[in-house]
């Protein structure tokens, strides 16, 4: 989704529309959660003014993330609508820096990146996939507990002994002659 400046200007009087999907895989390398990204739909109109386009846009995809308990794949859908303004005017006049606005180096706009942030905000710090309440999951030296069983457990095991400290508790046993 790149577009020079040039060539918007035919859209300046109508607008121009999207309705495109583009494919970012870029998301699986910035975000180590994601597993898959589906095709963006990106749906909207952008409208142009001197030194600015202005974009309304709705974006969906769906994005596939593991499961905080089992550790399977989610599927989770991500709809965003959202307004976002480019600029092209010359570094000397764009006053603040923490604007909302996309300033654009050169002659190209570049909507890419600007998806992905979008989409990167959405995601979730912990999905769960349905029905897994209550599954217990384990691997190798690992087990996942409930805190009931957990504290179940402490009460009925006794302290287990270390086997490399039996030679230090039979120490302290012996009296002093």
């Amino acid at each position: 989704m790149k577009w020079s400046i040039h060539q918007l200007s035919k859209y300046r009087k109508e607008g121009m529309p999207l309705d495109t999907n583009v494919q970012l895989d870029n998301l699986e390398i910035r975000n180590s959660d994601i597993r898959n990204v589906s095709p963006v739909h990106v749906k909207g109109l952008c409208t142009f003014g001197a030194s600015q386009m202005t974009c309304q846009l709705t974006i969906s995809a769906t994005l596939t993330l593991p499961c905080a308990r089992t550790w399977e794949d989610v599927e989770y859908p991500v709809n965003i609508e959202t307004v976002e303004i480019f600029s092209w005017v010359d570094k000397e006049q764009r006053g603040d820096v923490f604007s909302d606005i996309h300033f654009i180096d050169g002659d190209v706009i570049d909507m890419k990146p600007v998806l992905e942030e979008l989409i990167l905000l959405e995601v979730p710090m912990q999905v769960f996939k349905e029905n897994t309440e209550g599954q217990v999951q384990s691997g190798k030296n690992w087990s996942y507990s409930t805190d009931e069983e957990v504290e179940l457990a402490k009460k009925v095991d006794e302290p287990k002994l270390d086997p490399r400290l039996a030679a230090l508790a039979k120490y302290f046993d012996q009296t002093d002659k």
